[in-house]
């Protein structure tokens, strides 16, 4: 019995004074560039961009950094701001909602809502999003967050998140006022945004026409909503998104169109005629479908068992953070893509679940296109000395020999 108690006393004072050291791999982060781009054919409006949605790659832009009045564009924010209160519990489609005397007096763009009227929060998102109804916007904006004034922070403050740089909200349905301002790169990155994280949009900015019923004092009647955005009819792979004009802001459009498996996102601003946007848009699409091919590599579900030092458990399981997407120009073979694991034998406690600990890189010859994390799915605590106590008088009363983690 001592002998088996001093082998066992042994082993925990070399178990405590062991330690075991690992150096994390840097994850290199790549962000599409904004660059001014030169191509073959003509873009009417003063500032354009084309983005492709899954990866956030700029496939051209002209000015797009350049602030200037977005009219009903602004509306892409609005109804991201909207999904975002319906994903987190704080709406839901069905609700109703009752007309306020401020958003019944917006001007220009409008469905007629009456102060005291009651609509839901789904017909009000087709308002917006099929007839561009100011009323509408102001009523969704009050609904959300009581007031529109608080709905335009909200706005401003997800625009910094978002790294909108030139961007400034004053009002949720983009009526001219003063300084409220966007560009074509940050209303991509706000379309982006609300396309890829809330795709439920295409179910309603899709929609070329529809009845509403308005039930007022005066009584009960139809009112018919019809798609601003021309491009649905003109263009077989246009499947949205908000239009917007004024006097001042002139034409704008935030488009999207889907080929196969490549989704991209033309913003245009300052058009001279609804035509001209239109057509620019087209133009972009079709040299965005023409010129490039889409990777995808679906990595997520991967798992690996990786050894942890020091710690409750023996291993810990990990996996990619999300799937891989890389959009090739310039007529690059997507063959050539090799991607290279880079995990470290072990890691030590303790770890939290969701943290870094490697990455997967992505290489097109010897250029790196790409990097995926690769995170815990689990947290593990360190092995105190009463953890090591405990585990060797399980041994000691057991006589099993095996760690017991």
């Amino acid at each position: 019995m001592k002998s088996v108690f001093k082998t066992s006393l042994s082993l925990l004072l070399i178990i405590l004074t062991l330690c075991h050291f690992c150096v994390l791999p840097v994850v290199a982060e790549t962000t599409p560039e904004n660059t001014e781009t030169k191509e073959p054919f003509t873009i009417n409006a003063p500032s354009a961009i084309l983005m492709e949605a899954s990866t956030g790659t700029i496939c051209y832009a002209k000015d797009a950094n350049k602030p200037m009045a977005m009219a009903s564009v602004t509306k892409v924010m609005t109804l991201l701001l909207i999904f975002e209160a319906i994903d987190n519990g704080r709406l839901s489609l069905a609700q109703e909602v009752t007309i306020s005397e401020h958003a019944a007096s917006m001007g220009g763009s409008q469905v007629f809502l009456e102060p005291g009227e009651v609509q839901t929060v789904e017909t009000l998102i087709k308002c917006i999003s099929i007839a561009s109804a100011n009323d509408a916007a102001v009523a969704m904006a009050e609904a959300v967050a009581g007031t529109e004034e608080q709905f335009v922070a909200a706005m401003n403050e997800k625009a910094h998140a978002l790294h909108m740089e030139n961007t400034n909200f004053v009002n949720c349905c983009g009526l001219d006022v003063e300084n409220h301002y966007s560009c074509a790169n940050d209303l991509a990155l706000a379309s982006r945004e609300l396309i890829t994280k809330y795709p439920k949009i295409f179910d309603y900015c899709q929609i070329w026409q529809e009845d509403i019923t308005h039930t007022t004092q005066k009584g009960s009647f139809p009112f018919t909503l019809t798609n601003t955005n021309k491009l649905l009819k003109q263009y077989p792979y246009a499947t949205g998104l908000k239009t917007g004009s004024t006097s001042i802001a002139k034409f704008c459009l935030a488009a999207t169109a889907q080929k196969d498996d490549i989704t991209f996102i033309a913003v245009i601003m300052g058009a001279d005629t609804p035509k001209d946007r239109f057509q620019d848009a087209r133009t972009l699409f079709e040299y965005g479908f023409l010129n490039t091919s889409l990777y995808y590599d679906n990595i997520k579900e991967e798992t690996y068992d990786l050894a942890i030092q020091k710690g409750c458990k023996d291993s810990i399981i990990c996996q990619p953070q999300n799937d891989f997407s890389f959009l090739a120009m310039n007529q690059e073979n997507l063959n050539d893509i090799q991607k290279k694991t880079n995990l470290p034998k072990s890691i030590e406690a303790p770890c939290k679940k969701g943290s870094k600990i490697g990455s997967i890189d992505y290489y097109l010859g010897d250029k790196k296109i790409g990097s995926i994390p690769v995170v815990t799915t689990e947290s593990v605590s360190k092995a105190t000395f009463s953890f090591y106590l405990q585990q060797l008088l399980t041994h000691l009363v057991t006589g099993d020999n095996r760690s017991g983690r």
